[in-house]
């Protein structure tokens, strides 16, 4: 059984609750090959892929012999592209390609899940009841982490609801913290975030994610 604490976001003084979390999602093996592909992917997709090199056939000048082919003293020259010239053609360089790559929808399921048994294992989940800052405001979120105990770096998922700007900018300014929504939760983001807090409303989108996803 894994449980983590529920804290109230409107109630500053009140304990927190411990609760159970789905073992569907938070109890899952964790598998470190799965996850490692997922993080792949996921930095592959990313990397745009516009790299380019100019080869001898697009290098600049190179019109005519360099100089006659015999009688100068000097090594055979038939263009000034060639690629053992300052300046020339690069041999087998680069060009704009995509990196893009694709993993079953059951593996990054179960890579995802992996993701949060690993955090929900080593204690590093919180709760909340709901986000509902009124306004943009860094010194309400940094009171917020504090409460909860979430001094290192932190990444906050709330409910597709709750992701407004209030909220986002709330967090935006604080470098070590990444504020999502629960729809662009991923496996990159958790693993490189020593603590997670998810509200409720997350929560309950996740285990829709996990049964109908």
């Amino acid at each position: 059984m894994v449980e983590a604490k529920l804290y109230s976001f409107d109630d500053e003084t009140a304990a927190p609750q411990t609760v159970e979390l789905d073992a569907v999602i938070f109890a899952a093996p964790v598998n470190a090959d799965l996850l490692y592909r997922t993080v792949r992917m996921q930095l592959l997709n990313r990397r745009q892929g516009t790299h380019s090199t100019k080869t001898r056939g697009e290098a600049h000048g190179g019109g005519s012999k360099p100089w006659r082919q015999k009688g100068t003293g000097r090594a055979r020259a038939g263009s000034r592209r060639s690629p053992v010239w300052v300046g020339g053609g690069t041999v087998f360089g680069p060009k704009p390609r995509s990196y893009e790559t694709k993993l079953p929808k059951k593996m990054k399921k179960a890579a995802l899940a992996a993701a949060l048994s690993d955090r929900a294992g080593d204690s590093k989940i919180v709760l909340l009841d709901r986000a509902g800052f009124s306004e943009p405001k860094t010194k309400h979120a940094i009171a917020l982490l504090n409460r909860l105990e979430m001094t290192g770096s932190t990444l906050v998922v709330v409910g597709k609801s709750e992701y407004n700007t209030s909220v986002r900018k709330s967090f935006s300014n604080l470098p070590r913290v990444k504020c999502l929504g629960a729809p662009g939760l991923n496996v990159y983001d958790i693993l490189r975030h020593e603590g997670l807090v998810l509200t409720l409303g997350a929560i309950e989108e996740l285990k829709a994610r996990f049964n109908h996803g």
